[in-house]
């Protein structure tokens, strides 16, 4: 019977960053250990230190009672414990971190990868380099973008634009000008993260024409599917959102709104949703793209025929860095998978860690 524990560390950012929406000087990651049969499972997800309590109380009460290989299991009994605290949100992310955590542990249970218990259909991942915060100055902007394109060789980029919620058009017209500039023909995305109006996103990025922008993710709220219905349609850019997805009815309304469903393995209710919400996605014709959290998603995108690519992102690649032994790195635009050490391949710097544990 597996024991769950969670426990939260918050990060100060290298630098300031922000997007169209809101802006940050400090991530904090949640971490879950699943333990059973002296093996250990490690999972986790981003967001406020009070999700360790969801999982240290009616999630690690639920586990307790079900076989440590029986994860769907697992999920289903954790998931229905969930029903008056809201699977959305907190409640949401404590699930996933612990599903993760599990599947960990099972395959660290029977001595193998997780990529390998869970079956691959690629022994990479294709990345894109996600960054370019508006906090950014047009240098600190064109160092990040050059060292994604030129020395690591990823050929896919995002940056940040539809500042102040929409209020500063020409310096995000200005700022996806100068990407272009840096990265050559290497594919440049864009983020809006909901800030601009319907007509507006149309707008900006009919402007933005030349730049020939490939990506144009959250162009307005993500619960305004129409809006994504109508930029869609108007737009050359393919338009991307689904990264608040915490359910697969959530994911099953808005698959028909957009070109590619993005999904969060620390949000969507972890490993055994994910392996889901992708499957409804293929049934309507698309592929998907993991939100975030780099090292988390890896095994889960191995096996996802339909993945498109996982988004590489700097403030997450940084601190997974800094806190995990067996954090991969991302070379020509691939991030390899993990196939020769059990569970993840990760091991957490507890020691490391301590200085920034809060709650």
């Amino acid at each position: 019977m597996p024991a769950l524990k969670a426990s939260a560390y918050t990060v100060p950012t290298d630098a300031p960053e922000g997007d169209g929406t809101m802006a940050w000087t400090s991530t904090t990651l949640v971490l879950v250990t699943a333990s059973a049969d002296d093996c250990t499972g490690i999972g986790w997800t981003y967001g406020p230190a009070a999700i360790a309590q969801v999982v240290n109380g009616p999630l690690a009460d639920v586990a307790a009672d079900i076989d440590a290989d029986d994860v769907p299991g697992a999920w289903v009994a954790m998931q229905r414990r969930l029903r008056n605290a809201g699977r959305p949100g907190m409640a949401g992310m404590a699930l996933s971190a612990a599903d993760n955590a599990l599947w960990d542990l099972k395959a660290h249970r029977h001595g193998m990868p997780l990529s390998g218990l869970l079956g691959t259909v690629r022994s990479a991942v294709p990345v894109y380099g996600s960054g370019g915060f508006t906090t950014y100055d047009a240098q600190r902007q064109h160092a990040q973008l050059a060292g994604w394109v030129l020395d690591q060789g990823i050929p896919r980029v995002k940056i940040k634009i539809a500042q102040s919620w929409g209020t500063e058009e020409a310096r995000d017209l200005a700022r996806m000008t100068a990407a272009r500039a840096t990265i050559g023909d290497a594919e440049l995305y864009v983020d809006a993260n909901g800030g601009y109006r319907r007509k507006q996103a149309i707008r900006v990025m009919r402007t933005a024409t030349d730049l020939d922008i490939r990506w144009f993710e959250e162009p307005v709220s993500s619960d305004d599917l129409h809006g994504l219905d109508e930029v869609r349609h108007a737009v050359a850019p393919d338009v991307a959102a689904g990264e608040y997805g915490y359910d697969l009815v959530y994911f099953e309304r808005m698959a028909p709104h957009v070109d590619c469903l993005q999904i969060d393995v620390t949000r969507c209710g972890g490993i055994t949703e994910f392996a889901r919400a992708a499957a409804v996605a293929a049934a309507h014709g698309l592929d998907v793209s993991g939100h975030c959290a780099p090292n988390q998603h890896l095994a889960i995108a191995a096996a996802t025929p339909n993945l498109r690519h996982l988004e590489w992102f700097h403030d997450h690649v940084r601190i997974e860095r800094m806190l995990f032994d067996g954090a991969v790195s991302a070379d020509n635009g691939v991030a390899a998978v993990n196939g020769d050490r059990p569970g993840n391949g990760l091991s957490f710097r507890d020691a490391d860690a301590e200085r920034w544990r809060v709650g």
